[in-house]
């Protein structure tokens, strides 16, 4: 028996890569996509990447038959958009992986501060779980509401998570963990916007949100203080490059004196020893073409002798392992799955 697969949101670029893996996907029956934009359309005809044999097509909303008639439904909606359906989801027997960042704070206080939107109950937040499947799939597989990371997240979260754990980091007082990060433009969403006009971007190459208040900074403090058991803060910057899409993060981690590259390397070794979507190396030429199209997140340790910093360069496909492609292996933890379903695809080459 397939699990039967909804998607609410379809037609973003999310929601569209949901459909192109879950389609591909041997344990997943397709049952409602959800765009109100395009709904009646064949989704052929709007995407003709998508245009299968199964001849799917975009409907309208309709919460009860799609929680009724689906075992795991995946929101791909803008922030503030998940709230509402989540609330009328949660009543029926489906699980839930939504995409947006309205269930990934767990303080609703903090989630109003930084998105000027009330929050979720804080009884569908202390339900949600955080789905990083690498550091929380204990929890992942017993959930039925999932926060998936944003993109972001992910990368900076996984680079600098086995230092925290085994108490390599020796970060001074007051000091924050400074985290520089560059996405391609899928990662502002579908929706046009001057910043995102090809003549902006193409041939260009700009920070933006900085001076923190990037929305994404209170999901990763939460989420490494968690680890390191205490408050922990980031100086974060992202930034816009002229592609349509792949995420590195580099992370200036100071560690532990006396401490040497192989020593950092078998710790990561060690910590993500039975993940097959992590890769541990040293390449001199870190780079994105070695993730884009996969559910891999890439890892370089680079141990600066002279200034006793670990930089950590974390890579990844932002619409895959930042969004998609997470949510499809959440959705294997909570159905049992092998992680790997559905997910092995090899990066694309050029």
């Amino acid at each position: 028996m397939k699990i039967k697969a909804s998607i609410i949101g379809a037609s973003g670029y999310t929601g569209v890569e949901l459909i192109r893996l879950l389609n591909a996907h041997p344990n997943v029956k397709l049952q409602y996509l959800v765009s109100e934009n395009n709904a009646g359309s064949k989704v052929g005809d709007i995407y003709p990447h998508l245009d299968t044999a199964d001849n799917y097509s975009f409907s309208n909303p309709d919460i009860e038959a799609i929680a009724k008639n689906s075992d795991v439904v995946f929101l791909a909606l803008p922030h503030t958009k998940s709230i509402t359906a989540v609330s009328k989801l949660i009543e029926y027997n489906c699980k839930i992986i939504d995409l947006s960042s309205d269930f990934r704070l767990k303080n609703g206080a903090n989630y109003q501060k930084w998105y000027q939107h009330p929050a979720a109950s804080q009884s569908l937040l202390d339900q949600a779980v955080y789905g990083i499947p690498e550091i929380n799939a204990a929890n992942i597989k017993r959930a039925t509401l999932i926060a998936n990371p944003g993109c972001y997240p992910t990368a900076s979260i996984l680079g600098i998570a086995p230092l925290i754990k085994n108490q390599l980091l020796d970060i001074p007082l007051n000091h924050p963990l400074v985290i520089d990060a560059k996405s391609g433009v899928s990662g502002a969403g579908k929706t046009p916007n001057p910043h995102t006009h090809f003549c902006e971007v193409s041939n260009n190459f700009s920070a933006y949100q900085a001076g923190g208040i990037h929305r994404h900074i209170p999901e990763i403090e939460q989420e490494l203080g968690i680890l390191a058991g205490k408050d922990f803060t980031i100086q974060f910057t992202p930034h816009l490059i002229p592609i349509p899409r792949g995420l590195m993060a580099t992370i200036y981690a100071p560690v532990k004196k006396n401490i040497s590259q192989t020593e950092i390397i078998d710790c990561y070794k060690s910590f993500y020893q039975h993940q097959e979507f992590i890769k541990i190396n040293s390449l001199p030429r870190p780079d994105l073409k070695t993730v884009i199209g996969t559910n891999n997140c890439n890892i370089s340790l680079h141990l600066d002798q002279r200034t006793g910093y670990l930089i950590i360069i974390s890579a990844i496909d932002n619409l895959i392992k930042g969004a998609s492609g997470q949510a499809i292996q959440n959705m294997n933890l909570m159905f049992g799955l092998p992680e790997t379903s559905g997910l092995t695809q090899l990066a694309i080459y050029p």
